[in-house]
């Protein structure tokens, strides 16, 4: 009898969401020959190739594709089983608000593990740009938020989780880097990744025009797909169908996920930041 170990299967889920071995392998603190190693032994363990890979490219097979539901599941119901053992009961409402990629990238996982290991906290959460999330917790509305920040320019009391690696994204197979002005899509000011779009073009001597402008993740991906410019976002937020841009593209600075909280938090919004905190750094 052969039992699944749940470190591979963390490795595979890993490996299939950013499709790099050495991105893998930061994040789950191993080598890329170590991250190779556990996908073999998970595809000896199943019988069955998992990934195709080559020097560039890495891609889930059929295989591959059937089991990354049920491995985030078996992830799931094993983080969400620890949880309930190592930390303390606690109970009542968190209004917690976070920007719409992020919850769309971390928040659905996230917050169902902590909903299981804490069934009794209530969560009420809302989706929207960071600008009018800051305005509700200043109003009193929201207990918690995460917010995108520029590490130069924090909110006050605001605890950096994530430092956010940005790179150029368009669509497959398109061509803009002789287009002039450069067409850009992109969410309203203010907004960090449009910023940091917009000045190091600016430093680059590149004109550029907004040709799209959405207050939704998946509106600007909409655009991009439609290949009516390129836009800026995280490395590990990058859609399938979408290309990274590097050569000749002028270099992004970094943005950065934080937490910002009341001085004094409930029990439930102590154990959610910690929750959340932990599950994005890992």
């Amino acid at each position: 009898m052969h039992d699944l170990d749940t470190a591979l299967l963390r490795t595979f889920v890993t490996l299939a969401e950013t499709a790099s071995f050495s991105r893998t392998g930061d994040l789950i603190g191993r080598s890329q020959s170590a991250v190779s190693g556990q996908v073999a032994r998970l595809e000896g363990l199943l019988g069955c190739r998992l990934v195709d890979r080559d020097t560039r490219n890495v891609a889930l097979t059929r295989d591959g594709e059937r089991l990354l539901g049920p491995a985030r599941a078996m992830i799931a119901q094993a983080d969400a089983m620890l949880a309930r053992f190592h930390r303390p009961e606690v109970a009542g409402i968190v209004r917690l608000g976070a920007p719409e990629d992020f919850a769309s990238a971390y928040l659905a996982d996230t917050l169902g593990l902590f909903a299981a290991s804490h069934p009794a906290v209530e969560l009420h959460v809302t989706c929207q740009l960071t600008l009018p999330l800051v305005e509700e917790f200043n109003a009193g509305q929201q207990d918690l938020i995460v917010v995108k920040q520029d590490p130069a320019r924090p909110y006050a009391g605001a605890r950096a989780i994530w430092a956010e690696e940005l790179v150029w994204v368009g669509a497959q197979d398109a061509s803009f880097a002789a287009q002039t002005p450069l067409p850009l899509v992109f969410s309203p000011a203010p907004c960090v990744y449009r910023a940091r779009a917009t000045r190091a073009l600016d430093a680059a001597g590149v004109a550029w025009s907004g040709v799209f402008i959405s207050p939704s993740f998946a509106g600007c991906v909409a655009g991009v797909r439609a290949g009516l410019g390129v836009t800026v976002m995280p490395r590990a937020m990058v859609p399938l169908g979408l290309q990274v841009l590097s050569d000749g593209w002028p270099a992004l600075a970094a943005a950065e996920i934080a937490l910002l909280g009341a001085a004094r938090q409930s029990p439930a919004t102590q154990a959610l930041a910690a929750f959340i905190t932990e599950r994005v750094r890992r």
